[in-house]
């Protein structure tokens, strides 16, 4: 049964909503989808949600013309290869870069495009890897490569309930073993990676776009993940240079999938080292007299065939979502965050206790659209992620539970220590329910939900109105049976 909204001031009575109308004219025609079973979707961080206009020129498209794989000379993979072509074109103007100094590589998904920077970065002894915290895993899988290299991995932590990373525990990061090492094993030019999200897809925090620089003058090459950030703030290559930016297009406008993007300055794409070849990276290569030549510009990054007839539809969906604005997108989103972590503050049990316990800004400051909380019973404990998970599903919401591949952002969530965690890992636990046991931690995980592209205000006032329904005042009882948890 859908809950009926709270009795409380509307989103859409907040300063600056009306010029955002533009997106509930679009809800209701192209994303009216959104609004089949009474469903709300607010899983943004997750996915975006595709716009009926990108599948109609998706299917126009392929019944317009004949396309094939792109490494050949005839008429129907020259049209192929115009298409991906144009798209690299696209991307580059839409983050305004300069294609003189920007390359796009595409890949399979943001996670690739990690990959494709860690297995070819020149890591070693005077060369480190510097972390924060709040990575997500397809970032802080890069400390694999920078191990096997014999590179130092530093991590920066999160400092407060705000879980933002104090600057200067970073440049402590930064500086530590500054020019010594590089000295000593005989390095010139950079001598680390330093890599940080633009927005954390756990607490929502947005670090400064300014630690590029601050990264830049310490000697570093910069890898910033814009996968959580890019969907709905602008991001200016003219303005801030990272070396490389990870990207998945289905998180910005939700169609293609399966396709993703490394934009890489050209000159730090020619310092890389790749550990391998496929077919379509290399411009020759023998057998017999074993050696190869790669390609000169970004294709020696793209292994295989490319996805020839879903990368024209990144164009089409960056001209959409150019055509709605990136600024209408940010207003609209920040409007409808502020408003929830407002209503979320003023839930408390008749006892007195919040409801809700938001890990990260509790304002709309310095964050963007993603906010994570637990819900609290009148005693103060934790109601389990999985039975929220259970109880938004048959309510018709699709929001996320668990830990959000981010285990640096929920260990500062939940005060979990680094002695802990070492001490509890050699005791031989062998499932997730086991190891939280170990910690003492009252539940393992906590719940999602995000704005997007084409979130509306009646999203927001269901969530509320199904929290304060559902768990206000509601005391512990005997729940079924909950499924057991296989990863985090």
């Amino acid at each position: 049964m859908r809950p009926e909204p709270i009795p409380h001031a509307s989103p859409t009575a907040l300063p600056g909503y009306a010029a955002t109308g533009q997106i509930d004219e679009l809800r209701a025609t192209e994303y009216r989808h959104l609004d089949t079973d009474g469903q709300v979707y607010l899983d943004y961080a997750g996915a975006g949600v595709a716009a009926q206009a990108q599948i109609r020129a998706h299917h126009d498209r392929l019944l317009a013309g004949l396309f094939s794989n792109p490494h050949s000379e005839n008429p129907t993979s020259v049209a192929a290869g115009s298409l991906v072509e144009s798209a690299r074109r696209e991307v580059l103007a839409f983050f305004r870069a300069d294609p003189a100094e920007y390359a796009v590589v595409f890949t399979p998904n943001a996670s690739g495009a990690c990959r494709l920077v860690g297995e070819a970065y020149d890591f070693g002894r005077a060369a480190p890897l510097v972390l924060t915290w709040d990575n997500h895993n397809s970032v802080n899988g890069i400390r694999e490569y920078a191990r096997s290299s014999g590179a130092s991995v530093r991590y920066v932590p999160l400092s407060g309930p705000e879980l933002r990373v104090a600057e200067s525990d970073l440049v402590v990061a930064l500086d530590t073993g500054r020019g010594g090492l590089a000295r000593r094993w005989g390095r010139s030019g950079r001598r680390g990676l330093f890599a940080y999200p633009a927005q954390s897809n756990f607490s929502g925090v947005q670090h400064p776009l300014g630690w590029v620089e601050l990264a830049h003058q310490r000697g570093y090459d910069v890898l910033l993940d814009a996968a959580a950030f890019a969907p709905t703030n602008r991001l200016d290559l003219s303005v801030v240079r990272p070396d490389f930016v990870c990207l998945s297009w289905y998180k910005l406008f939700g169609y293609p999938t399966g396709v993703g993007a490394l934009l890489a300055r050209r000159a730090a794409l020619a310092r890389l080292r790749r550990p391998w070849f496929a077919g379509g990276t290399i411009r020759a290569v023998s057998v017999q007299g074993d050696w190869h030549r790669p390609m000169d510009d970004e294709s020696a990054f793209e292994d295989g065939t490319l996805n020839f007839l879903s990368i024209p539809d990144v164009e089409f969906g960056l001209r959409w979502l150019d055509s709605i604005g990136v600024d209408v997108v940010h207003a609209r989103v920040g409007l409808l965050t502020e408003w929830l972590l407002e209503r979320l503050a003023t839930l408390r049990h008749d006892t007195g206790g919040p409801l809700v316990q938001v890990y990260g800004p509790t304002t709309g400051a310095g964050r963007g659209g993603t906010v994570t909380f637990n819900l609290r019973h009148p005693d103060g404990t934790l109601v389990d992620e999985r039975l929220v998970a259970r109880e938004a599903a048959g309510a018709g919401f699709s929001l996320r539970t668990g830990c959000f591949c981010n285990p640096g952002a929920g260990e500062g969530a939940f005060g979990i220590s680094r002695t802990s965690t070492r001490q509890r890992l050699l005791a031989g636990v062998d499932t997730i329910d086991q190891y939280l046991a170990a910690l003492r931690l009252p539940t393992g995980g906590a719940v999602r939900v995000s704005f997007g592209l084409a979130s509306a205000a009646t999203d927001a006032e269901r969530f509320v109105a199904f929290v304060q329904s559902t768990y206000l005042n509601r005391n512990v009882g005997a729940e079924s049976p909950l499924p057991p948890r296989l990863r985090c």
